[in-house]
C-alpha cells in the first residue's frame, strides 16, 4: 500500500532540499512532488535528523520556498522499459528528449533496487570479439564481464567506446541490444553518438539515457541508475544479451560527492564522499550476467590530471575484468586507438580462458615493448645506430607491434576519410606471432601504422 503524506521544506541547498514530516516518514528513494507544481519532483536521498530529510531536487529549483508544501507518493522513481525505448535517446524519467514521438509502454521498474539471487549468477566466461586488435589481444572482452577505458581529457575513450558498441551491436542485431547511459559528459558528444549510430544502423537496437553535464548532479547520478533498470529489464523479461556503456563512471563519482557536500556529510580523507565505496557496489553489482542472458558492460572512466591512484578511480577498479589505460603521448604520436599496453591488464589473459597461443603471444609482445622501453633513453641519447644489432632488431619489432595495433574505427570515417577495419582475434594473433618472430623484419616500419591484418602490406 503506498505511503501518502504531506511535508513541508524547511532548507535549500542549491539542488538538495531538507523537509520536515511530522506524520508518516518516508522510505529511502521514495518520490516526492511539490504540492503546488506535481512536476517538481524529489527523491528521498537521507535523513538529516529524527523527523527532517534530505531529498534531491530532480529539476528547477527557482520556485522553491520554506514552508512549500511536498507529498509523499510513497513510491519510488520509476523507469519505463520495453521494446519502445529501443532507437530513443531519453532522460532519467523515460521521457523522451529526441524530438520523436511519445515512448507507448505500459511497464516501469524501480530506478533502484537490490541484486538479491546472487544463486542465479553464470559464471561461464565466455569473451566477446570486438574487432579491435589492441583489446582483443591485450584485454579481451568477457561476455558478461566489465571493461573500464581510463585515460585523461580528449584522449578517444569516447570514441573508442562508440567503436566498440558499433563493432558488437552491428554484427549481432537479433540477440543483443545496447544501453548507454551518458552521465556527466557534453550534450554535443551525446548528439555525436546519436548520429554515428544512426549512419552505422545499430540505433534501433539502442537506447541512450542522458544526464548530461549542464543537469544537477541528482539528474547526473540517477541517469546510471535508470540505465542500469532498462539493461536489467532486457536481461531477465527479453533474455537479451545487453552491452552496457556508460561514458563517464568517473563523473557518476563526481555527482555522489556534490550531494554529500550539499548534505553536510563529513568527507574521508582523500575528500570524496564516504559513501563512495557503497554507491559504486549499488551501480555495478547490478550489471552481472545470470542465466537469462548477460549484461557485458564497458565503461570510460576520466583519470583527473592522468593519476590513476585517484581514489575516485582507485574505487572503479575492484569491479573491472579488463583495465584498458590510454596514453596521452601515444594519442599525441597520432598511435589511435592510444592504447598503452604495458598499463592495460586484464584478469582473462589467462591460458586457461584464452588459450596458451593468445596468452604467450600478447605476453611476447609485452615483453619485446617492455626491452624497447628501456632502450629509449639510450637512443634519445646516442641514436639507434649505437645499440647491439640485437638490441637494434627488438627495438625496431617493438614500433611495428606499436604500429601494427594502431587502426581505422568505422565510426570516424567521416572524420579521417579512411574506412574502418575489423579485425578478427585470430588474424591479429597470427601476424603478432610474424612480427615477434622477425618474418617482416625487411618491412619498414610506418608500412605498419593504420592497417587491418599485415596481408593488406604492399611492398614497392
Amino acid at each position: 500500500m503506498d505511503r501518502v503524506s504531506i511535508g513541508k521544506i524547511v532548507s535549500i541547498k542549491g539542488q538538495v532540499v531538507e523537509v520536515v514530516f511530522k506524520d508518516l516518514k518516508p522510505a529511502p528513494y521514495d518520490q516526492l512532488y511539490l504540492e503546488s507544481d506535481p512536476d517538481i519532483r524529489f527523491e528521498v536521498y537521507s535523513s538529516s535528523g529524527s523527523n527532517t530529510f534530505y531529498c534531491l531536487t530532480l529539476g528547477r529549483t527557482n520556485s522553491l520556498f520554506r514552508g512549500a508544501k511536498v507529498v509523499n507518493t510513497g513510491r519510488p522513481i520509476m523507469f519505463p522499459v520495453g521494446d519502445g525505448m529501443l532507437g530513443r535517446v531519453v532522460d532519467i524519467f523515460g521521457r523522451p528528449i529526441d524530438a520523436g514521438k511519445d515512448i507507448e509502454t505500459n511497464i516501469e521498474v524501480p530506478v533502484h533496487r537490490n541484486n538479491k539471487n546472487i544463486n542465479n549468477v553464470n559464471t561461464k566466461v565466455e569473451i566477446a570479439e570486438t574487432g579491435i586488435k589492441a583489446i582483443d589481444v591485450f584485454a579481451p572482452l568477457a561476455k558478461g564481464g566489465k571493461m573500464g577505458l581510463f585515460g585523461g581529457a580528449g584522449v578517444g575513450k569516447t570514441i573508442l567506446l562508440t567503436e566498440i558498441l558499433h563493432n558488437i551491436v552491428g554484427r549481432d542485431k537479433e540477440k543483443t541490444v545496447s544501453i548507454f547511459a551518458g552521465v556527466g559528459e557534453r550534450a554535443r558528444e551525446g548528439l555525436e553518438l546519436y548520429e554515428a549510430l544512426k549512419d552505422s544502423q545499430v540505433m534501433d537496437r539502442s537506447s541512450l539515457i542522458f544526464g548530461p553535464m549542464g543537469e544537477n548532479p541528482a539528474v547526473r547520478f540517477l541517469a546510471a541508475f535508470s540505465a542500469a533498470s532498462l539493461a536489467e529489464y532486457f536481461r531477465d523479461q527479453k533474455k537479451k544479451d545487453v552491452l552496457f556503456f556508460i561514458d563517464n563512471v568517473y563523473r557518476f563519482a563526481q555527482a555522489g560527492n556534490e550531494l554529500s557536500t550539499m548534505t553536510s556529510t563529513i568527507p574521508s580523507e582523500d575528500g570524496y564522499q564516504p559513501t563512495l565505496e557503497s554507491e559504486m557496489a549499488d551501480f555495478h553489482e547490478r550489471l552481472i550476467a545470470n542465466q537469462n542472458a548477460s549484461i557485458s558492460t564497458i565503461e570510460a572512466i576520466y583519470v583527473p590530471a592522468d593519476d590513476l591512484l585517484d581514489h575516485g578511480v582507485q574505487t572503479i577498479l575492484p569491479y573491472l575484468e579488463s583495465v584498458i589505460v590510454l596514453s596521452r603521448r601515444m594519442y599525441q604520436e597520432g598511435l589511435l586507438p592510444a592504447i598503452d599496453i604495458i598499463s592495460t591488464t586484464s584478469t582473462l589473459l589467462n591460458p586457461h580462458i584464452v588459450g596458451d597461443m593468445h596468452y604467450e603471444t600478447a605476453l611476447n609482445a609485452k615483453a619485446v615493448i617492455k626491452q624497447a622501453e628501456s632502450l629509449e633513453r639510450i637512443v634519445s641519447l646516442v641514436g639507434e645506430s649505437e645499440l647491439s644489432a640485437e638490441d637494434q632488431l627488438s627495438f625496431r619489432r617493438a614500433r611495428k607491434i606499436r604500429n601494427y595495433m594502431t587502426q581505422n574505427f568505422f565510426v570516424a570515417e567521416s572524420q579521417r576519410g579512411q574506412k574502418g577495419a575489423y579485425v578478427n582475434l585470430r588474424t591479429a594473433i597470427e601476424d603478432l606471432r610474424g612480427i615477434i618472430a622477425g618474418k617482416f623484419d625487411h618491412v619498414p616500419e610506418e608500412k605498419f601504422r593504420f592497417i587491418g591484418s599485415l596481408s593488406e602490406i604492399k611492398l614497392s
